[in-house]
């Protein structure tokens, strides 16, 4: 397989994403905060969604690198990571960046830093992983049909 095209056509990094995602829930938090939650509430859910986030993100990434594969989208995939996080979600890099942004949303208490929560979501889920779905299918075939088979996408 052509290792150049063994990768999606990504149009920024995730993490670059993910920092332009934030910096808009902050600044929409500041232009327009209608509120969302209680109070009190706020800070637990917050809390909690956090943790869930670098509880999963942190360990994804370090299985990738212990299985010898790149974390970049840009490089290609050498092998199929079932350890950790990826016994039950096949993107929890993905899944935790989600997580705490959420949190960020939900820290903030107010419904307009949603906007770019979602938008983050759907481009990481439109731009790489439908992307990079198929390319694991022609580099590994029936492996990772298996794996599709008993692992969810997200959750």
């Amino acid at each position: 397989m052509d290792e150049s095209a063994d990768h999606p056509d990504i149009i920024a990094l995730p993490p670059l994403l993910y920092l332009a995602a934030f910096l808009v829930v902050l600044l929409l938090r500041w232009i327009r905060p209608w509120p969302i939650l209680p109070p009190h509430l706020v800070p637990w859910v917050g809390i909690g969604l956090l943790l869930a986030g670098l509880a999963i993100g942190i360990p994804g990434r370090l299985a990738l690198r212990s299985a010898g594969t790149s974390v970049k989208p840009t490089q290609p995939t050498t092998a199929i990571v079932m350890q950790g996080p990826y016994r039950f979600s096949r993107n929890p890099i993905y899944l935790g960046m989600t997580l705490v942004l959420v949190s960020t949303a939900l820290f903030l208490g107010t419904a307009s830093p949603w906007l770019p929560v979602i938008t983050f979501f759907l481009i990481l889920r439109q731009r790489f992983v439908l992307r990079e779905e198929p390319l694991l299918r022609a580099r590994f075939g029936p492996a990772y049909e298996a794996y599709l088979g008993r692992v969810r996408r997200w959750i």
